[in-house]
């Protein structure tokens, strides 16, 4: 197994029996591995705080925290990680079980030591090359997604994860600080709010025109870049172009200046709260300059005013 000790794998295995963590220690040390083990989930979670493993192999029962709530919450942290589930469970369930809480793979117990140097060859051969296509797309700049089936993110090149930091509107405090607004830079609480319009986007079966982001303070759209039809998607944000601005919408409407950034985005279907957040004012604010936007275009909703700014913004 010298192309296993070649790359110098890290593998974490988690396993609540003293005889199957000794095995598997044996074994993969054989083979070359720096082997990492745990008695349980919390002591495996600890563990890749301070250090991160190439692959995991995971005991998928076992007391408090079991193998799946463990991997879930492993995957929170290590999300293109390959975790194999160890089990000797023959019940198809638990298999689908381990699965769904993002396992890539399963081994019955008792293990087999070349069964499973094979398989740690295959999923961390397969990481390694997510890992290198990754890189090449950020490097070309583009701003590209992984997720899954239910729109749950899987990896994303470091262009996007800095675009959507950028952009995401961050949300507002209550009470007293109701007027300052904050937002922690985590990608999962941003993911958290495109995650819903992005699940059923792609369950809805209109995943072939692109999907407008509306929680994002700036006009972006998602499309499908390519889809291994079982479980993962790619998808490419794209920043669709907009000729026209809001000086163009200022000049043509002779509406002040905060009215125009108030138009700009009601045209691209921005709520009152979503444009108060935008332009640090308050939604009431953002009433009174509908009215006198109403006025001054000759309409009287919204649904009329979007209309005549798109036109304008479209023509120049």
């Amino acid at each position: 197994m010298n192309d296993l000790a070649a790359n110098t794998l890290i593998v974490l295995v988690v396993d609540d029996s003293p005889e199957s963590l000794g095995m598997l220690n044996a074994t993969l040390n054989q083979a070359g591995l720096t082997v990492l083990v745990a008695l349980n989930g919390l002591q495996a979670l600890a563990i890749v705080e301070k250090i991160q493993p190439d692959v995991v192999l995971l005991d998928a029962v076992m007391p408090e925290l079991d193998g799946f709530d463990t991997c879930l919450r492993l995957k929170e942290r290590l999300p293109a990680v390959p975790i194999i589930f160890m089990t000797g469970l023959n019940d198809s369930k638990h298999v689908i079980k381990g699965f769904e809480a993002g396992g890539v793979d399963y081994i019955t117990k008792p293990v087999v030591p070349d069964e499973v140097l094979a398989r740690i060859r295959v999923h961390s051969h397969n990481a390694q090359m997510a890992k290198s296509a990754q890189a090449a797309l950020d490097y070309a700049g583009q701003f590209i997604f992984c997720v899954s089936k239910l729109g749950d993110l899987e990896w994303a090149t470091p262009h996007a994860l800095e675009l959507l930091s950028k952009l995401c509107v961050p949300t507002t405090l209550h009470g007293s600080d109701a007027t300052s607004s904050h937002f922690g830079h985590d990608i999962n609480q941003i993911w958290a709010k495109l995650q819903p319009d992005i699940a059923a986007w792609l369950a809805g079966g209109n995943s072939d025109k692109p999907l407008r982001l509306t929680q994002l303070n700036e006009p972006l759209e998602a499309c499908v870049a390519g889809s291994d039809e079982h479980f993962h998607v790619l998808l490419r944000i794209n920043v669709p172009k907009q000729a026209g601005s809001e000086d163009d919408l200022r000049s043509v409407f002779n509406i002040t200046k905060r009215e125009s950034q108030v138009l700009y985005w009601l045209s691209f279907g921005k709520t009152n709260w979503e444009i108060a957040q935008i332009l640090q004012m308050s939604p009431r604010t953002v009433n009174k300059h509908l009215e006198q936007i109403y006025k001054k275009l000759e309409v009287d909703n919204r649904t009329s005013a979007v209309s005549l700014s798109i036109r304008v913004l479209e023509k120049n």
